[in-house]
């Protein structure tokens, strides 16, 4: 009997590791599914890091020069006043032809490089795209003359085109 009773007690402490086993078993089980859905939401975030930063990456390349072609603007304007102004003797001089040239020159360089000029005239008044510096009578809310040209480099406004505003007839208030 003393085998028999070994056997059993053998038995039962191999049932009891078994138990203790499987146990420690799903334990870790546990602990693994745990520690890969960490690792997955960790990758996750890494690979959302990556393309939020590629995305930055890219806005800080696209609009570096912002602030060199904003510094420009005045320059283009001086050009624009100059060849305005170039009376009827000299617009046919060549040298006049020949700043003519280089201001198309320097501004197709900056269109090519992102810049556009903002319509104003005629258009309806946006804040966004237009600073009103005068109001005056005429279709409301129409912009009725460009003071200054307003720019746009890429899709941001570097600066409002400052417009004169028409602000309404007085007959038509009066009806």
């Amino acid at each position: 009997m003393a085998e028999e009773e070994k056997a059993q007690a053998t038995e039962l402490a191999e049932a009891e590791d078994i138990k203790l086993l499987k146990k420690a078993l799903e334990e870790e089980r546990a602990k693994a599914s745990e520690y890969l859905a960490s690792w997955q939401r960790v990758q996750a975030d890494f690979s959302n890091f990556k393309k939020r930063a590629e995305r930055e990456k890219e806005e800080v390349t696209k609009f570096a020069n912002a602030e060199l072609v904003a510094s420009l603007l005045p320059v283009i304007d001086d050009l624009e006043r100059a060849l305005d102004n170039a009376s009827g003797k000299l617009a046919g001089l060549t040298w006049v032809e020949g700043i003519r040239l280089i201001y198309r020159k320097f501004l197709s360089i900056l269109e090519a490089h992102g810049l556009s000029a903002i319509e104003a005239e005629g258009k309806d008044f946006d804040p966004s795209l237009h600073e009103a510096v005068l109001y005056e009578e005429g279709e409301e809310g129409k912009v009725l003359a460009e003071l200054q040209k307003g720019y746009k480099f890429h899709d941001r406004v570097i600066r409002p085109a400052m417009v004169k505003v028409g602000k309404g007839n007085k007959e038509e208030k009066e009806g």
